[in-house]
């Protein structure tokens, strides 16, 4: 028959099989647990009075670091007429350290914009845009009990003579139509819009030649009138006008500073932008290592 032990589990002879705990192990055991305590106690109070010093310290330590690294940054101040030699010489390199340093940090912060995607590209924009503007007209319509196929009678009265307007004007000509008989003719009458015509003068020339509007069988036919010498000035105006509206011309693009210069000419830079449409997302990788100088770890 078994019969039941008397030990305490926090007894160090508990694993005794013959241990039977008396007064003596109770009375240990609770000086062990009073000791215990008191220890937990005192590391607790000691660990929260250092904790705040540390982390003053630990501040303190960072920001000197800060500092450090910003008096490095900065250029040294140093009257350079009192250095030797060899001191000279060590504070011209630490100069070009320190510009050097810069250049490279706003060069990786240039080439990160660069390689990031925007956030919005423009026909997205003007998608959004053009969504905002149906929901606020839709909500226009419904408070007036419209349709959307009635919108046309929220526009005020010069919003509806600028999309008159706009209907008339006749598209600007493109490719082949830009040689047609319509084209050229509508050319001629912008051409000749300015040019005063002194009808005395004409009626007068017209009086003294009785051949003033020759035929082909007439022996006067393909023989130049007499003209005024202010006219032909004012024909070599009009041709010298026009060439330089031609040369000034330019549809307006923009100019970006922050891009890079890769072309010699216009005609270049057009080619070039040719090229990047196709293949500029194939080579993309290798332009990068181009101007790195060495490719990145897979």
């Amino acid at each position: 028959m078994v019969t039941e032990r008397r030990v305490h589990p926090d007894c160090i002879n508990a694993s005794n099989p013959y241990h039977e705990c008396v007064e003596y192990c109770f009375k240990k055991i609770a000086e062990a647990k009073a000791r215990f305590e008191k220890q937990n106690t005192g590391f607790a109070k000691v660990h929260e009075q250092t904790r705040e010093p540390l982390d003053d310290k630990r501040i303190e330590e960072d920001s000197s670091e800060e500092e450090e690294e910003e008096e490095d940054n900065q250029e040294p101040q140093v009257d350079v007429t009192q250095l030797t030699g060899r001191q000279k010489k060590l504070f011209e390199l630490r100069l070009k350290m320190n510009e050097a340093r810069k250049s490279n940090q706003t060069d990786v912060g240039s080439e990160k914009k660069k390689m990031e995607a925007p956030t919005e590209t423009k026909g997205i924009s003007k998608q959004k845009w053009l969504e905002g503007r149906k929901k606020k007209i839709g909500k226009l319509l419904d408070a007036n009990g419209l349709d959307m196929t009635k919108a046309y009678m929220l526009d005020t009265q010069e919003t509806a003579e600028t999309k008159y307007k706009k209907w008339e004007k006749e598209p600007t000509p493109a490719g082949w139509d830009v040689f047609n008989q319509k084209t050229l003719y509508n050319a001629y009458k912008k051409r000749t819009k300015n040019i005063q015509v002194d009808l005395e003068e004409y009626n007068r020339m017209r009086a003294a030649d009785p051949e003033f509007y020759r035929e082909a069988s007439s022996l006067q036919y393909g023989k130049a009138p007499k003209t005024s010498q202010d006219k032909i000035d004012k024909m070599a105006k009009e041709l010298l006008d026009r060439e330089q509206k031609r040369q000034e011309f330019s549809r307006r693009r923009k100019f970006r500073e922050e891009k890079d210069i890769d072309s010699i000419n216009d005609r270049n830079e057009h080619f070039n932008k040719k090229i990047e449409r196709a293949f500029g997302k194939y080579t993309l990788e290798i332009k990068n290592n181009l101007e790195r100088g060495t490719a990145l770890p897979d």
